[in-house]
C-alpha cells in the first residue's frame, strides 16, 4: 500500500494518491491534473477511481478532466447532485482497491453530501481515514456553506457536523491517521492547525470541537466568529457541481500571445482585465496603467478569485516564462475567460516607450517625518480587521483589502487626502494601491515592510482598537 499526499500551498489544498497492487485511486484531485496521472504511470499503476469528498468551494476539482483522461468513474457521497455522470455511492459502499479497500463515510455537516473515505489495509485493519472538510487538524469544516434557502440554518448543519462525526469519525481507533482536504490558512476553516495530517486519537485529545461536551456546546464553538466566505466559493462550489471547460481549452486562451498593438487595442475595453503577477516590489517601479497587482508570491488565487470579477476577460501580465503558471493556478479557483498575454511582459512595454505608472514607495522613517507636518495624510491599514485590532498606526483608518471591490468602500476618500496605504509586509498594500489607482486614485503612497517595520519605528504611534472608514 502507498499513499502520497500532493500538498498546494498557495491554497492550502492537499489531494491524495492512493495505490495498491497497481490499482489507484486520487481523492480530491487539483484542477491541473497531469501530476496524478504520470505519478501512477511512473509507478505501472491505473487509476480506478476518483474520489471526492464534497463540492469544493476554495477551488475547482480536476475530477472531470481527470476521468476523461482515465476513465475512471467520479465517486461522491449520498445525497449528491451534480449534472455530470458520477457514481453516487451508497454510506458503507466499499471499495475495493488492489488488496485494500475504502469504506464510506458519509458526514454530512459541512455540505449536504460531505463524506470521508476510510481505508482499510491488507489485513482489513482501518489504517487511515480522508476526511475532506469534516475534520481538519485542530479545526472542522465551517457548517454556513450549504444552506439550503431557507429549511436549514447555520446552526442546523452545526448539529449535522456534530452527529457526523460522533457517529462516524470519533468511534475510529485512535491510531487511524487523519488525511484532511486542507491545512494552515485555509478559509473552509476558522483556525487549521500547523501540520497538515494527525490521528484520531490527536484530533480527541487537542481539537477543540471534538472536545466539545454537548451538541450545544458544539454549535456554540464551530458557529461562533465564523467570518463571511471569500466572494469566489459559490462561483467555485457551482463550476464543481455542473462542470467546467477543460484545463487544456481554457490555457489555449490564455497562452495566446498578444502584440503590444494587439495589447492596447484589447484593454481598452471596459470588459478587460489587466492582471500583472509579477513581484509586488517590481509592479510598483512600474506597470501598464490601470492594471491590478496580485504578485505570484503570495497567496495569489485566493486574492485573484476574492479580487477580481469572474464576468470580465483577463489580460494577462507575467515574469516571461510564468504564463503557463499564472493561467493554470487562475483555474484553480474558477477563471476561465482570458484574452491572452502581453508578449514580452512588461520589458516589451516599456522599452516601446508606452505609457507607464508607479506607485511611490516610501519607508517607516520617512512616515514618521510626515506625520507632524502633513494635515492631509490619511493612513490607511488594509489588513483584516482582527490584524488592525491588535495594533495599528494610531489613527489609521481600516478598510480591509477584500472590500475594495466594492467602490463605495473608497466613498469617503477625498481628491485632497494623502494616502498612506500599509498591510503586514507589503504585498496586500500594493495590491490595494494598484486597486485605487484603477478608480482613480492616484495620491498614495505604499509603506514599505507594513505595519511589521512601522510599528518599533520612533515617531510612529500605535494603538489598538478598532475603526472603520464608514
Amino acid at each position: 500500500m502507498f499513499i502520497k499526499q500532493l500538498y498546494t500551498g498557495c491554497l492550502s489544498e492537499a489531494a491524495y494518491y492512493i495505490e495498491s497492487n497497481g490499482e489507484a485511486a486520487v481523492i480530491d484531485p487539483m484542477r491541473d491534473t497531469e501530476e496524478y496521472i504520470v505519478l501512477a504511470k511512473e509507478r505501472n499503476a491505473v487509476i480506478k477511481y476518483i474520489f471526492e469528498t464534497h463540492f469544493h468551494a476554495d477551488f475547482v476539482s480536476g475530477h472531470i478532466d481527470l476521468s476523461k483522461a482515465t476513465g475512471a468513474p467520479i465517486v461522491y457521497g449520498p445525497d449528491t447532485k451534480a449534472d455530470f455522470e458520477v457514481h453516487i455511492a451508497a454510506d458503507g459502499e466499499i471499495f475495493a482497491l488492489g488488496e485494500v479497500t475504502i469504506k464510506v463515510l458519509h458526514t454530512p455537516g459541512h455540505t449536504l453530501e460531505s463524506t470521508c473515505y476510510l481505508l482499510n489495509d491488507e489485513t482489513g485493519k482501518a489504517n487511515a481515514v480522508f476526511t475532506g472538510d469534516t475534520l481538519f487538524v485542530g479545526d472542522v469544516g465551517r457548517p454556513d456553506l450549504a444552506q439550503d434557502g431557507n429549511t436549514l440554518t447555520v446552526a442546523d448543519l452545526a448539529a449535522m457536523l456534530y452527529d457526523s462525526l460522533q457517529a462516524k469519525i470519533v468511534p475510529l481507533p485512535n491510531d487511524v491517521i487523519v488525511y484532511p482536504a486542507h491545512g494552515p490558512g485555509s478559509s473552509c476553516g476558522k483556525n487549521l492547525g500547523p501540520q497538515t495530517q494527525s490521528t484520531i486519537g490527536e484530533e480527541k485529545q487537542n481539537n477543540y470541537a471534538l472536545k466539545a461536551a454537548t451538541k450545544h456546546e458544539f454549535i456554540q464553538a464551530v458557529t461562533d466568529g465564523i467570518t463571511a466566505p471569500p466572494n469566489y466559493f459559490p462561483i467555485n462550489a457551482k463550476i464543481n457541481k455542473e462542470g467546467y471547460e477543460s484545463l487544456e481549452g481554457i490555457l489555449q486562451k490564455a497562452l495566446l500571445p498578444l502584440s503590444i498593438a494587439a495589447f492596447k487595442k484589447l484593454v481598452t475595453g471596459d470588459d478587460i482585465i489587466i492582471l500583472d503577477t509579477r513581484n509586488a516590489n517590481v509592479f510598483m517601479h512600474g506597470f501598464v496603467p490601470g492594471a491590478i497587482s496580485i504578485g505570484l508570491e503570495g497567496r495569489f488565487a485566493e486574492w485573484a478569485g476574492t479580487l477580481l470579477p469572474f464576468n470580465k476577460t483577463l489580460a494577462l501580465v507575467t515574469d516571461n516564462g510564468q504564463e503557463k503558471e499564472t493561467a493554470i493556478r487562475l483555474a484553480r479557483v474558477g477563471f476561465q475567460n482570458f484574452a491572452g498575454y502581453l508578449k514580452g511582459g512588461f520589458e516589451a512595454w516599456q522599452k516601446a516607450g508606452e505609457q507607464i505608472d508607479i506607485i511611490i514607495d516610501v519607508d517607516a522613517d520617512e512616515v514618521a517625518m510626515d506625520i507632524p507636518f502633513d494635515e492631509r495624510m490619511v493612513v490607511i491599514d488594509v489588513r483584516k480587521e482582527p490584524e488592525f485590532a491588535d495594533g495599528h498606526i494610531k489613527d489609521a483608518v481600516n478598510i480591509p483589502l477584500e472590500t475594495l471591490v466594492d467602490p463605495a468602500s473608497m466613498a469617503n476618500i477625498e481628491e485632497t487626502d494623502n494616502l498612506y496605504v500599509y498591510c503586514a509586509g507589503g504585498y496586500r498594500s500594493v495590491i490595494a494601491c494598484s486597486l485605487l489607482k484603477r478608480e482613480g486614485i492616484h495620491n498614495l503612497r505604499n509603506i514599505n515592510g507594513g505595519y511589521a517595520a512601522v510599528k518599533d519605528t520612533e515617531g510612529i504611534e500605535t494603538e489598538k482598537s478598532v475603526a472603520a472608514l464608514n
